[in-house]
């Protein structure tokens, strides 16, 4: 026999007690439980939408209830235990209560109905829709307001928290799913598409989330996708005189250089354009070589994550490193300005053209060396990336299976390339236009062909 049954089935007069008094005491409890109904639903929102890092924080700041919270959330299973298990308890305790009520004054179906019809829409208002909605607004406050409570409630409730907690991960066990609130409530994708509606709705400028952006793709970059490759290398020789080398810089543009013996497949060291004027001009010994003013650098593999790379540079306090192919030959060289670039963008100096130049809505000039996934975020396409190039230039060299010549078109998809500049073997500019039509099926794949 239930709780509603049994109240239905006692009569005031037994109880020794009047009707009216019956119902005051009722409708006092149901008030209560109300509110114990609210406190365990707006518990609930509050604890798990408060971030681990901000409890952290406000426990090393002394703030009064936030060791509480680290402790609830430090085992966050057991505390969505005890919420479920004390709401559920205190609505089906309504439940009854009411229906016991109603049972003074009408029939017995006809307390049921409305019980069950009043205490869903209290509970919907009173016990759930409003405490949660306080609770998103005033997550931090009421989280270090009710995390004691929430732990004299465990106490309380702790047979049944420790049964149905046991009963819960063997289910979980037994079905192969694993309680998801035990991980991270946010992932990468949900950051990403946060920032994506921070910019919608204007929180966040279109600069600050393609920083963001490029944030988020900086550890899944490898060293071969942000160097400069071996064609575009300027370097010395460690035979090379002090002049020769100052002449060197002044003429590639750059601070550092990389000094070579024999070829550039043994770069030994690095030199600085200052630390050469240095010598030159105020130098007090005489017989200084190359050799004296070099600087170690790193080798590393074109596979090395970029994130990995630039903690490494740091480390070692090094302004350049030489990346290595599979072989052991020099492909490329990457400084520290590159990695910058890739989280704050391209930094151009004097007249240097910018990568990536917008003709209209649909239209692209870029240089041969920016990477194929630039090129789909700037114009929302899907271009393949694959393991043999990560350049626009690769792309269209793997698609054509041949050398390119100036005005040659490809057709890939959508989308529309043009080899714009070419010099010697190399495609230094091409131009990407989105077509608003889709291809035929034996269009997909065409070759190039010279407009």
């Amino acid at each position: 026999m239930g709780l509603s049954d049994f109240l239905l089935a006692v009569s005031p007069a037994v109880l020794g007690l009047d009707t009216p008094t019956i119902t005051a005491i009722g409708l006092a409890a149901l008030a209560v439980l109300i509110g114990l109904s609210a406190f365990f639903s707006s518990a609930e929102i509050a604890m798990f939408s408060l971030a681990r890092h901000r409890v952290e924080s406000l426990a090393e700041e002394g703030v009064p209830g936030a060791d509480a919270v680290m402790e609830l959330k430090s085992d966050p299973h057991r505390l969505l235990v005890t919420i479920l298990v004390g709401n559920n308890l205190v609505n089906i305790a309504m439940s009854s209560i009411a229906t016991g009520l109603a049972g003074l004054y009408l029939s017995r179906g006809q307390a049921v109905v409305a019980a069950t019809l009043g205490i869903t829409a209290v509970v919907l208002l009173f016990g759930e829709s409003g405490p949660k909605s306080y609770a998103v607004e005033h997550t931090e406050s009421w989280s270090l307001r009710v995390a004691r409570p929430l732990q004299w409630s465990e106490r309380f409730l702790l047979p049944l928290v420790v049964l149905f907690d046991y009963l819960t991960r063997v289910v979980n066990s037994i079905t192969g799913g694993r309680a998801a609130i035990e991980s991270s409530y946010v992932s990468r994708d949900e950051i990403q598409e946060m920032i994506r509606t921070g910019e919608r709705e204007g929180v966040i400028e279109e600069d600050e989330r393609e920083m963001l952006q490029r944030i988020f793709r900086f550890n899944n970059t490898i060293a071969k996708e942000v160097m400069t490759p071996r064609l575009d290398v300027d370097a010395v020789s460690t035979e090379a005189s002090l002049e020769e080398a100052i002449e060197a810089c002044v003429q590639s543009g750059h601070e550092l250089l990389p000094v070579y013996e024999g070829s550039l497949d043994n770069v030994v060291g690095i030199v600085s354009l200052r630390d050469l004027v240095r010598q030159s001009n105020y130098g007090e010994s005489e017989g200084v070589d190359l050799d004296d003013l070099m600087e170690p650098t790193l080798h590393v593999p074109e596979s090395k994550n970029v994130d990995e790379l630039l903690q490494e540079m740091q480390e070692e306090r090094v302004g350049m490193v030489v990346v290595l192919d599979e072989f052991g030959t020099t492909e490329g060289l990457i400084t520290t300005e590159d990695l910058i670039e890739e989280i704050v963008g391209e930094i151009l100096e004097g007249e240097e053209e910018r990568p990536v130049t917008f003709v209209d809505d649909d239209t692209l000039i870029v240089r041969g060396e920016v990477n194929v996934d630039e090129v789909n975020e700037a114009l929302d396409i899907e271009l393949p990336e694959g393991e043999e190039f990560e350049t626009i230039a690769g792309f269209i060299f793997n698609r054509a299976g041949r050398l390119v010549e100036v005005g040659e078109t490809f057709r890939y998809e959508n989308v529309e390339l043009r080899a714009e500049q070419v010099e010697n073997t190399r495609i230094m500019k091409a131009r990407v236009t989105k077509l608003d039509e889709e291809p035929e099926a034996d269009e997909v794949d065409e070759t190039l062909e010279s407009t």
